[in-house]
């Protein structure tokens, strides 16, 4: 009875036969990080995964409703060859598979005619009607004819075979049937988002912007809002997985508010070992124990020979704590930063990490792009890093270099910083002209010092005189006029900002790239043997499983070939050292 029980709960997939392990049933999956296999979508609730795969935590996840698909389906959309159920990429170059229905690439079980070279998302196939639709009152059934159609939901316009309400003419696309949930957690708000569709709610005669991408919003079809905040979002920008938050929300059905951080866990970074008394009669610790170094910190004024912060590797300012014997310093508010935190910028919560997890204790911010080998908010799961400056801004705030209030946006698509003109995903907007600021401008410092120069440089905003010229004195290279630069007062002196900071600001005592590939020189490459070992678990394709980081402190992309990645870094991902 027990065993009849056991195979009921296990399943031969066909994504998982040459393992020949069966994916067990799991009635209530609860692990972050995890995505289906069949959809790419979070798992939470009811799921199937393999436990021989992924050291017993489970591998190849799919929900329960995706393992237990069809293999072969006969459409309508295709009635002259069956449909046969294949994995989201081709086998012969693992490019995703082009749906003929939605015109997407997604990565997600494709139904397919190998003949006629016919392909159908898993979500998109669906032949059942929506009977309790989350974003409307009646139920929706497909209109299986080829029309050109405006979706009342997106308010784009499209040709295909839309979802219908026959009883008060709602059109659909299927893909939006499908991909908006009637709630959401976006990791910047406090509160579920409620898909809305209707304008009734809306009685401003000023725009509305999304607070996810800063952008208006066309309040007369849907979008994600909370009536408590007037919290307002676009529908894809509240799904975007950079935004979205990854909890089950099965388990918040009668709140509206999600829990913030565990209280039980100890956010506090050090202890105070000995303390003396202020004029205010307020305690002053003098000695402290951080968790970031072995030895005791004392606090001090004396600064010398232009030291950085070990946190934020910033120059340091007074007073400081300092391990004089290991040349460790690190401002006071360095010191009082928390284990644990959540920022905007990513779904899971971050840990505060001395060095990062990486062998060269290099890491790429993912919020700026620079390399630091500071302090860094990483989250282990996502191989995501933040650098001390940038885990410290706010989703609004206000700079001095411009006039009005700033909002992060994140989005798919790069935008452009009006002081530099790189692009980033993730900038600062200004909802009234249109300025538009990235994170390595918003943290760069007000003041700074070059060289032996014998005064300190300022940050400016605009140009220094109407000449019409505008030069760097130190590289001698035009200046945009619209760029922010340093500037020294007292000599005329104008610079790029790149020129007075250098080319790697957010490294302390950090060895020269040439240096360290000489150092690389000397490193033995592995044989044939091994080669084909690091090929045969797939290493090479999948760097960033493993932390796999370049001796410039750049990180390896998860589809980086052999011929892109570091061999030394990727050693150890394996147990190797040079």
């Amino acid at each position: 009875m027990e065993q009849q029980q056991l195979q009921q709960h296990q399943l031969q997939h066909f994504i998982h036969p040459y393992h020949h392990h069966p994916l067990l049933f799991n009635p209530d999956d609860d692990r972050r990080g995890h995505s289906c296999w069949g959809c790419n979508e979070p798992v939470h609730g009811p799921s199937y995964n393999c436990k021989e795969c992924g050291k017993g935590e489970g591998w190849y996840t799919h929900h329960k409703s995706c393992a237990e698909l069809p293999l072969g389906l006969h459409h309508p959309l295709h009635p002259i060859h069956s449909l046969i159920l294949f994995p989201p990429w081709r086998y012969d170059d693992r490019v995703v598979y082009k749906c003929d229905l939605c015109k997407e690439y997604r990565s997600q079980y494709t139904y397919r005619c190998s003949r006629c070279d016919f392909n159908l998302h898993i979500t998109c196939a669906s032949l059942e009607p929506i009977k309790e639709p989350e974003f409307h009152d009646h139920s929706l059934t497909c209109f299986w004819k080829w029309i050109t159609f405006n979706c009342d939901l997106c308010g784009k316009e499209d040709n295909g075979m839309p979802f219908l309400c026959n009883t008060c003419g709602f059109w659909i696309h299927r893909t939006c049937a499908y991909q908006y949930p009637r709630r959401v957690k976006v990791v910047r708000h406090k509160h579920l988002l409620h898909l809305t569709h209707s304008s009734l709610e809306f009685h401003q005669p000023d725009p509305r912007f999304c607070q996810l991408c800063v952008q208006k919003v066309d309040t007369r079809y849907g979008l994600y809002y909370c009536s408590k905040c007037d919290f307002v979002a676009h529908l894809d920008c509240a799904i975007f997985k950079e935004n979205r938050e990854d909890i089950d929300l099965q388990k918040f059905e009668d709140e509206d508010e999600v829990p913030e951080l565990d209280k039980s866990v100890d956010l506090v970074s050090y202890k105070v070992n000995k303390f003396n008394m202020g004029e205010d009669e307020t305690q002053i610790a003098i000695e402290i124990k951080h968790f970031s170094h072995e030895h005791d910190l004392i606090l001090t004024d004396e600064v010398l020979n232009n030291q950085k912060c070990d946190g934020c590797v910033r120059d340091i300012l007074p007073p400081f704590y300092s391990c004089v014997k290991c040349s460790f310093f690190l401002h006071k508010s360095c010191v009082k930063l928390p284990k644990k935190k959540k920022h905007p910028l990513h779904q899971h919560p971050l840990t505060l990490l001395p060095k990062a997890p990486y062998r060269s204790k290099l890491f790429s911010c993912n919020a700026c792009g620079q390399g630091c080998n500071g302090f860094t908010y990483n989250c282990f799961i996502c191989e995501f890093d933040l650098d001390v400056e940038c885990s410290l801004k706010l989703d609004i705030f206000t700079h001095e270099g411009h006039k009005h209030r700033l909002i992060l946006s994140n989005t798919r698509h790069e935008q452009k910083c009006n002081c530099c003109d790189n692009e980033r995903n993730q900038v600062f907007h200004c909802t009234t002209c249109e300025f538009a600021l990235d994170f390595h401008c918003a943290t760069l410092p007000h003041t700074a010092r070059y060289g032996q120069h014998k005064h300190c440089f300022t940050l400016c905003y605009t140009a220094e005189d109407d000449s019409g010229e505008y030069y760097c004195d130190i590289c001698e290279e035009e200046r945009d006029p619209k760029h922010w630069f340093y500037y020294c007062v007292d000599c005329s002196y104008p610079a790029h900002p790149k020129c007075i900071l250098g080319k790697n600001p957010n490294r302390k005592n950090s060895v020269s790239c040439k240096d360290e590939e000489k150092r690389l020189e000397g490193i033995q490459p592995p044989d044939v043997t091994f080669l084909s070992l690091l090929t045969h678990v797939g290493l090479f394709e999948r760097g960033m499983d493993y932390g796999a980081v370049g001796i410039h402190g750049e990180r390896l992309g998860a589809k980086s070939k052999i011929k892109t990645l570091c061999l030394c870094c990727c050693l150890v991902g394996l147990g190797r050292t040079a």
